[in-house]
């Protein structure tokens, strides 16, 4: 029998399976052949996934003996046989080195980025000249004459690491691809070492520089073939022509040097695509710019597009989470009719969502990508521990890890449940009191007031903080092994627990069957890998360690394997020439969506890539503009974008676009009404998918609550808390009546509540002092300033808030001593902080009060002052609802205060702790105290009696007021235009 015979280039049109198209024309070929001469044949593929399609389409032939398939990215020749090659962790670590230097010496460059992301940019763009068969030399051509300083540096440094990266034996994968597929076209070109078979290359776009020479090598052996994929048989000679250099955006333009070279490709096989028309119409929309004048001449030559375009529909949501949804929606009901459905996304963004939403149904998809270990629960929890390394342990910080899966799960003195029970005891008592920066002190004294196991985890706790303090406290550049080595003790430490073993914790093993769950032992290899390496690496921060810890486990993906829909399926867009039957929806179809933006490059400019010999960065946009085509051709596809995203409005792929540009233009090819058609498809499953997310019942909004509970609804008030009764008493109801504090903030800030109070706590301590009236100014000063420091030193943890509150008390400090000295010479303090109490006659209520500061005049009289870190209340505002001062003048009246007894009141006055610190004194006259005294019984006998109901908000002062008890209001389904609804709650008798 004749021996088969493959030479030249062959292609197959978009929308065609290919995988399994393919074998079907490769086993058309192979007819009459004896069984043993499909083993002779060897089948380079583009990727694993087409070598793992390649395989399919073949297991349903049948039993055969299969021909040798192979990865194109894996070239192999005798010389290279036995060669040592070099880990790419390794060779990126070496130039993480170099980076380093170059930063220590010119910050400027680094630009915001930091070693590991420059590093790996570097180590990019050394792999592509690699690929391209670029020496140093190919820089040295560059004339940086025209651009800016920062590219003449940039090349500088640039040339530099390309000596040391590209010279010498290839050791690197992308050199030995390159040399491979060289040698191979030398030696078959002049007919030495020809391969014993025939020698195929599928799937491939010959997109790098050293597959595109494997291909043309191939496609000139007397037995060889290249098959493209997606090749675009209506697109005219001219064009082909015309896709030289500056059209690398085109889908179609990295075939051309491959049809330039070795002519236009035959067909693999004559199975039509499944619309061929629509392929004419997508050819036509995504001609090289500008093309008016070709839609012109060629659109009234295609068919009528209402028949092409009846299996495309066109979704426009409005928001991205309603374009996932609808997505959720169409993969739903595919899998309900048995149908396989696969999603083309981009967006990882918009594949979690897709994920959230199909998770109602418990459905999950068929993800190629898999979950990235740095987001599965051990990548996570390895992430967390070493962002604890030059930073102070926070709150937050520490509660995440206590209460991270992973952690005290090999200890066997203390369990898992009683871990997450204390973890949750610990985080209410730091909550309430401190320290904002936990440590092994406090835990030791909050161990001391529990049990005996809150004792042993508390103790081991302690221990732990103690090992993480001079980790926190080391922000210096340390070897990369000495940090890698820190981070895996520490991190096994807190997985282990109490008494516990590293080995017997979850940490370096699979916890479950999810993404999330899986990926211990894949971190354990990613680290070993990490640490065989580590000494390659440059000395890192804390920050630059957490930096390169993400990049590294970025790299990695853990599979979900089972529990997978078997026809719903999420893939990548690279993979859309492997999509076969079934419905396909791309998705994303916004500008930086889909094409996805293309990412900064820190070393060259486009013009010096140009001058280089590299390829154009437009080079990834026309890679997935032949992704789309390709797609594009299935038999029913549906196209997803959102009109806006969480900023503003949004921009229509421009693939997209011009095919609704194209269609809108030809009239008389109903081109209108057929993009029509395909956004009424798309609106019937915008209205399912807004059907489905709507209530089945109508819930309506809550109305203004103004609640009456029995009386009284409380028997104590204090003074601060009346300005809040008149402007939200609503708020003083969930206080009082419903007992409702809230929580702390999970991470303290120096915020104004602690200025306040530190700052209340520096002039206290002054007056605690008790300074003489004729006290020297300087010496008296003296003693604020450092009364400053030393509360600043006990109360305030953050060095930035410490300088600037210094600074700000040392500012006003001579006008502070100044009017102090002048108080002292006018009486007396006699309350400082102490609280009073007046019950009102006839009532079971009392008002308290803890006045900031009360003087004893000499004639008798008394003043009250009180300190404002911010600015002090004005008169009308004292009028209206802040009666702080005034109540408490009316309090000191009646006796309210023990030290005082019954006194008149001279006057009320605020010391403003900030500004120029100076005092403002207030109107004030025992008529005034009088009306706001009588004012104030009537406001309380009203509340007590049930008289008016707790209305929320009922007169804030402005209206971006929010309070604490909002959420409990359901302020937002009502307004401050709605009318208060009261209502008794509780139990009236």
């Amino acid at each position: 029998m004749a021996e088969p015979v493959f030479r030249g280039l062959y292609a197959l049109p978009p929308g065609i399976d290919f995988a399994h198209e393919f074998v079907a024309g490769f086993l058309d070929r192979m007819a009459g052949q004896p069984p043993e001469a499909m083993a002779r044949v060897t089948i380079y593929a583009n990727a694993s996934r087409t070598l793992a399609e390649l395989k399919c389409a073949f297991d349903l032939r049948g039993p055969l003996l299969l021909p040798r398939l192979l990865p194109v990215t894996n070239l192999e020749i005798p010389a290279l046989m036995g060669q040592p090659t070099s880990a790419p962790l390794a060779r990126r670590l070496q130039l993480s080195r170099l980076v380093a230097r170059l930063l220590d010496a010119r910050r400027d460059l680094a630009a915001g980025h930091s070693i590991a992301f420059l590093a790996r940019s570097l180590a990019d763009l050394m792999h592509e000249m690699q690929t391209e068969g670029l020496t140093p030399e190919a820089l040295e051509a560059i004339d940086t004459g025209d651009h800016a300083r920062h590219w003449q540096n940039a090349l500088a440094f640039l040339r530099i690491a390309a000596r040391f990266h590209l010279d010498g034996p290839p050791v690197d994968r992308a050199a030995r691809q390159r040399l491979a597929a060289e040698t191979l076209a030398q030696d078959w070109a002049r007919g030495a070492g020809l391969p014993e078979g025939p020698v195929i290359v599928a799937g491939s776009t010959g997109s790098h520089g050293a597959t595109g020479l494997f291909m043309e090598a191939v496609a000139a052996l007397p037995e060889g073939a290249v098959v493209l994929p997606g090749f675009d048989f209506d697109q005219p000679a001219a064009v082909w022509d015309s896709l030289e250099k500056g059209a690398e955006d085109h889908p179609q333009s990295r075939f051309a040097p491959l049809v330039r070279t070795l002519g236009r490709p035959v067909r693999w096989t004559n199975t039509p695509p499944p619309v061929p028309d629509r392929n004419r119409l997508l050819s036509l929309a995504l001609r090289p710019a500008p093309v008016t004048d070709q839609w012109i001449a060629e659109g009234p030559r295609l068919p009528d597009l209402l028949a092409p375009t009846e299996g495309l529909t066109l979704i426009e949501a409005d928001q991205p989470g309603q374009e996932a949804e609808v997505i959720a929606l169409l993969l739903r009901d595919a899998a309900e009719r048995e149908a396989r459905a696969t999603l083309i996304a981009a967006d990882g963004n918009l594949i979690r969502r897709v994920n959230a939403a199909l998770d109602r149904w418990h459905l999950r998809p068929d993800e190629s990508a898999g979950q990235p270990l740095s987001m599965t629960a051990h990548g996570l929890f390895l992430r967390q521990v070493a962002a604890l390394f030059g930073q102070a342990l926070t709150i937050d910080r520490l509660l995440i890890l206590l209460k991270h899966p992973l952690t005290i799960t090999g200890s066997t003195l203390v369990g898992t449940n009683d871990a997450r029970r204390m973890a949750r005891d610990l985080e209410l008592e730091l909550r309430r009191n401190g320290p904002a920066f936990p440590d092994g002190e406090c835990l030791r004294a909050w161990a001391a007031r529990g049990d005996q196991v809150r004792k042993i985890w508390a103790e081991w706790l302690a221990d732990t903080l103690d090992r993480i303090t001079p980790l926190a406290r080391d922000r210096a550049p340390r070897p990369l092994p000495d940090r890698l080595r820190d981070l895996v003790s520490l991190a096994e430490a807190l997985a282990a627990g109490p008494g516990g073993d590293p080995a017997a914790s979850k940490l370096w093993h699979d916890t479950g069957s999810t993404g999330r769950e899986k990926g211990g032992n894949l971190l354990r290899a990613a680290i070993d890998h990490l640490a065989e390496h580590a000494a390659e690496g440059p000395s890192l921060s804390p920050t630059e360690f957490c930096a390169l810890l993400l990049d590294e486990l970025r790299q990695h993906s853990v599979r979900i394997e089972g529990g997978a829909h078997h026809l719903i399926h999420i893939r990548g867009p690279r993979e859309a020439r492997i999509v076969g039957e079934g419905t396909v929806i791309l998705s994303g179809l916004n500008e930086g969506g889909w094409p996805q933006p293309l990412a900064p490059d820190p070393w060259l400019s486009r013009q010096m890539r140009q001058a280089a010999g590299l390829p154009l960065p437009e080079t990834l946009i026309g890679l997935a503009a032949h992704d789309f085509q390709q797609v594009m051709g299935v038999g029913q596809v549906v196209l997803t974008r959102a009109r806006r995203d969480a900023e503003a409005e949004t921009i229509p792929s421009r693939w997209l676009n011009r095919l609704t540009n194209l269609m809108n233009g030809l009239p008389e090819r109903s081109g209108p009404q057929a993009l029509a058609a395909m956004r009424a498809r798309g609106n019937a499953w915008l209205v399912k998918a807004a059907a489905l997310s709507r209530a089945p019942v109508t819930i309506r909004p809550a109305a203004r609550p103004s609640p009456i509970p029995p009386v009284p609804a409380f028997r104590e008030l204090p003074v601060t808390d009346v300005s809040l009764l008149i402007r939200d008493p609503y708020a003083v109801y969930a206080k009082r009546v419903l007992g409702l504090r809230p929580l702390p903030s999970l991470r303290p800030e120096p915020d104004a509540s602690l200025r306040g109070q530190t700052l209340h706590a520096i002039v206290e301590a002054l007056v605690a002092s008790k300074p003489a009236p004729d006290t020297p100014h300087a010496v008296l000063k003296a003693q604020f300033l450092r009364l400053t420091a030393e509360i600043l030193a006990r109360d305030v943890p953050w060095p930035a808030a410490r300088a600037f509150w210094a600074a700000r008390m040392e500012r006003i400090a001579d006008r502070i001593v100044a009017d102090e000295l002048d108080r002292l010479s006018q009486g007396r303090p006699v309350v400082v902080e102490n609280r009073g109490r007046v019950a009102l006659g006839g009532m079971d209520f009392t008002l308290t009060a803890r006045p900031d500061r009360i003087d004893l005049l000499h004639d008798g009289q008394v003043m009250i002052y009180d300190y404002k870190s911010g600015k002090p209340p004005t008169d009308k505002q004292i009028a209206a609802f802040d009666k702080q001062l005034i109540l408490e003048a009316a309090m000191a009246r009646r006796g309210g205060f023990d030290s005082l007894g019954p006194a008149d009141v001279a006057g009320i006055s605020y010391i403003q702790l900030g500004g120029e610190g100076e005092t403002h004194p207030r109107d004030y006259s025992p008529q005034l105290e009088a009306e706001n005294w009588e004012g104030f019984v009537r406001l309380v006998v009203a509340y007590l009696s049930g008289e008016i109901g707790f209305t929320s908000m009922r007169a804030p002062e402005q209206t971006s007021y929010a309070g604490d008890y909002d959420h409990l209001a359901r302020y937002g389904e009502w307004s401050l235009a709605d009318a208060p609804r009261s209502e008794k709650v509780g139990d009236h008798g």
